[in-house]
């Protein structure tokens, strides 16, 4: 799952994408209004986190911006302003929640898996699947057939990368940038290492594996061909 953040107070930011990080989600941020317009139309995010109170295009002109370009991403209005006149003025230029400064942080990750789980019309389907592995994107939760799997965030982020591409092999270059979200380090054995304990998880126990090495491009999720 990928958010866009776009908030131009550095301590905010730091602290939602911190937060959102440790839950599993990749983060790209923007600053500035005409910034996090470029970004909004550069990824397929999952939700859009947008700040009233920014320099050069102010957040309800920059989400009134994004619908007319026929982005309906949903959108979380993150802002200090709290009169309902700024909440209603957000709604209506397009807004899918509004929350108000101080927040908690468990309260914006609720509303972004609420916006998730509500999605009917989203293109992304919420449950993921593979034979019998199955990932619950807004619970938070994986099975591989009656068994519960317990996964750490990252090892979480990883399977959903690797299901949301089964059967086409995704190199150690494109699990970096969509997984950790920074570029890729040919000296770092960092995939190398989760996909073995991820591996430990979800395959050790079970006769069919399902995550393979592909020698030289990198790795795959599907039954290995006889």
């Amino acid at each position: 799952m990928r958010v866009l953040l776009v908030e131009d107070d550095q301590k905010i930011a730091g602290f939602v994408e911190k937060g959102l990080r440790a839950s599993g989600f990749a983060m790209d941020t923007a600053s500035t209004g005409i910034l996090g317009f470029e970004k909004a139309f550069e990824k397929s995010y999952d939700t859009l986190i947008i700040d009233i109170m920014l320099p050069e295009l102010d957040g309800f002109s920059l989400i009134g911006k994004i619908r007319a370009h026929d982005n309906n991403t949903p959108i979380i209005v993150l802002s200090a302003r709290d009169r309902v006149e700024d909440r209603v003025r957000g709604l209506e230029a397009g807004a899918d929640d509004y929350l108000t400064k101080p927040f908690a942080f468990s309260e914006l990750l609720a509303r972004i898996q609420a916006l998730i789980r509500r999605g009917g019309n989203m293109t992304d389907p919420v449950i993921l699947s593979y034979e019998d592995l199955f990932l619950d994107i807004v619970k938070r939760q994986v099975k591989r057939g009656n068994n519960a799997i317990d996964l750490q965030p990252l090892e979480f982020s990883l399977l959903e990368y690797l299901l949301r591409n089964r059967e086409r092999v995704v190199s150690k270059t494109m699990i970096m940038e969509h997984v950790w979200n920074y570029n890729f380090d040919p000296m770092t054995n960092v995939v190398e290492a989760r996909i073995c304990r991820l591996r430990e998880k979800i395959d050790k126990d079970y006769p069919v594996k399902l995550i393979h090495t592909v020698r030289g491009a990198g790795y795959v999720l599907r039954i290995q061909d006889a």
